[in-house]
């Protein structure tokens, strides 16, 4: 695979590991699920661009990987408003997500 070697591949597989581990008994399903999601298709995304021939298809899942960072950071703020993740948790996250 392409994207093995990409240092920003496997930050978001630990991100996204970490993630599934820190909600795994979160009890707001619809939460968990999203927040699951959004951090699943960061590096799904990434992979996928970069097995693409084309320049112009890569950047597009790039893109796409790259709105998926957005949608996580805005989780975790709504995770921190509703109690779902401590203030410190959710500044770990959005660094490791940037």
């Amino acid at each position: 695979m392409k994207c093995e070697h990409l240092d920003v591949w496997k930050r978001s597989c630990r991100l996204c590991v970490d993630i599934y581990k820190s909600f795994e008994s979160c009890n707001h399903y619809g939460f968990r699920d999203q927040i699951t999601r959004s951090a699943l298709s960061i590096g799904s995304n990434i992979a996928e661009g970069m097995g693409k021939d084309s320049v112009k298809d890569r950047i597009r899942f790039l893109n796409i990987a790259e709105g998926s960072i957005a949608e996580l950071i805005t989780q975790t703020y709504i995770g921190i408003e509703t109690g779902y993740i401590a203030k410190k948790g959710r500044h770990e996250m959005d660094q490791r997500a940037q």
